[in-house]
């Protein structure tokens, strides 16, 4: 009878945290709605010197909605985050939710300098890019909608790639990598990112520099980091 009780409270906490979750991101949506118009011109900014159109009569207004509810949700995830948190630190331990908050601080920090990162080299470059390879005779016209998917795609891209450091903490706590086996694809790592540079980017150094120096000194981080977890378990296992 207990556990039916406790179960039942855990679904009753779990709905609670989900409906200010929804409140909170349909809130922060109708807010962005209400401010589109500047927010679409940020976004428009690192392609200048595109003409945008749109296709078909709806296409603007659901450009304009689906830019509401990415945003709304970016916009409500440190209310997201909060009620993640109140709903998850009861079952944890003082040094899990330590970890916890950490893993959390540091996953977010990660996510808004890749996201900036992306915004502010990798799209204007990537744009350069496709921009250059259009015709003499042929104008480059983007439509608004595929425009936005486009940087979506490349920020979350970024945004996640700079989780890398992140990733590596987690999977060597877990035993998963270790320094050695990180330091041994090396060379595959340089090799794929060099040839993803090369391939998206215009035909200079320093736009190449720009796009593959960043993913090279995280995996060189995740590397260091992996080391000192390594060192710091095998100490562990001499004391035993």
């Amino acid at each position: 009878m207990t556990t039916k009780l406790t179960l039942i409270d855990h679904f009753a906490e779990l709905r609670k945290r989900l409906i200010i979750i929804f409140i909170s991101t349909i809130g922060a949506a109708a807010l962005t709605y209400m401010h589109i118009d500047p927010i679409i011109g940020i976004l428009l900014k690192p392609a200048d010197n595109i003409e945008f159109i749109y296709v078909s009569p709806p296409e603007l207004l659901l450009t304009y909605i689906r830019v509401s509810i990415i945003l709304g949700v970016f916009f409500a995830s440190p209310i997201i985050l909060f009620q993640l948190w109140l709903f998850l630190s009861p079952a944890l331990k003082k040094k899990e939710q330590r970890y916890l908050l950490l893993a959390l601080f540091v996953g977010i920090l990660l996510f808004i300098v890749g996201a900036v990162f992306a915004y502010f080299i990798i799209i204007p470059l990537t744009l350069d890019f496709f921009v250059r390879l259009s015709a003499g005779q042929i104008d480059a016209m983007f439509s608004i909608a595929n425009y936005i998917s486009f940087i979506k795609s490349l920020i979350l891209a970024f945004a996640l790639v700079f989780q890398l450091p992140l990733i590596i903490v987690l999977l060597s706590q877990l035993g998963l990598v270790t320094a050695k086996s990180l330091r041994k694809f090396r060379r595959y790592f340089l090799l794929i990112i060099i040839i993803v540079a090369a391939l998206i980017t215009p035909p200079d150094i320093i736009s190449q520099f720009l796009m593959a120096g960043p993913m090279i000194v995280l995996y060189e981080i995740s590397i260091l980091i992996s080391a000192l977890i390594d060192r710091r378990r095998k100490k562990k296992r001499k004391k035993k």
